[in-house]
């Protein structure tokens, strides 16, 4: 019996499409999150807070109409990459077409280059905002998902990971993540989207909470007990009254999104990771 043949996709055809993809994720956001921060401008108890929400609203209406970044800071460039087993990349190196549609999509659209080569003593500006961070995972079939979440440094800053032992239980998680946000006020930019990964180990923790940032915003996790703890988050959060841009109000998150994985049966790491109300991500199949 014979192995099927794989797919091929062109270095080139990922590049180009990249490019495209980094210019509209930070001009267009998705309806969803319209949607969502109008409802929650339609609640919200403060003046003021209705006003900075409608504010952000004719922002996002503006940055699209004209095609022009919703933020200044056009973040990093975070990669999530679903390479089906069955395609092969020809006419090029995969991570250099990543590359290479991120140089010409910030440099095309004039977006904000934020990266510096060396974190600690030099700290020069790549001038092109590469290299990107590029997760991948490894799928069945021929086709290659590419989801761009830009990443500002203002929402990044106020993340957190916690190593809890398993007896902290959800009260212990609730506390967490309620703090951390409270903890960051209005650096974020709020209102804001709130990742949170637990389990798996250190590192996984973490990136658990940032692809809970790539889902539909107000989205629901599958499993009944995440989807209520998401409920729960959110309430507290808005409770905290730091409001739209930390002026006060009950608009401090528009969402929780909580992702878990398997874990040691010593510990429970939790992670936070925020996003500001733009909360950028686009995603593209070829």
């Amino acid at each position: 019996m014979g192995c099927a043949k794989p797919r091929v996709i062109q270095a080139g055809d990922i590049a180009d499409a990249l490019e495209k993809v980094c210019i509209s994720a930070c001009c267009n956001l998705p309806d969803e999150n319209l949607k969502r921060i109008e409802a929650f401008a339609a609640a919200e108890e403060s003046e003021v807070g209705r006003q900075v929400l409608e504010m952000i609203l004719e922002n996002h209406r503006l940055a699209a109409r004209e095609q022009r970044p919703a933020c200044q800071d056009t973040g990093l460039a975070v990669i999530f990459l679903e390479l089906g087993q069955d395609v092969r990349i020809e006419g090029g190196d995969l991570v250099a077409a990543i590359n290479e549609g991120v140089r010409r999509g910030y440099e095309k659209g004039y977006l904000r280059k934020s990266v510096v080569a060396e974190p600690l003593f030099d700290r020069k500006n790549t001038r092109d905002n590469t290299p990107a961070i590029i997760h991948t995972s490894i799928v069945a079939g021929d086709q290659l998902k590419i989801t761009l979440a830009p990443k500002g440094g203002g929402a990044e800053n106020m993340s957190g990971v916690a190593m809890m032992i398993p007896a902290a239980g959800v009260e212990g998680v609730r506390r967490f993540v309620v703090e951390q946000v409270r903890k960051a006020g209005p650096n974020p930019c709020p209102p804001v989207v709130v990742g949170v990964g637990v389990g798996g180990n250190f590192e996984v923790a973490p990136l658990l909470a940032k692809k809970a940032l790539v889902r539909p915003m107000g989205s629901k996790n599958p499993n009944p007990g995440y989807a209520a703890l998401e409920d729960e988050l959110l309430e507290a959060i808005n409770k905290l009254g730091i409001g739209p841009q930390g002026l006060g109000g009950s608009t401090t998150a528009l969402a929780v999104h909580v992702e878990y994985a398997p874990c040691h049966i010593a510990s429970m790491p939790v992670a936070v990771n925020l996003n500001c109300h733009v909360s950028p991500h686009q995603s593209i199949t070829l």
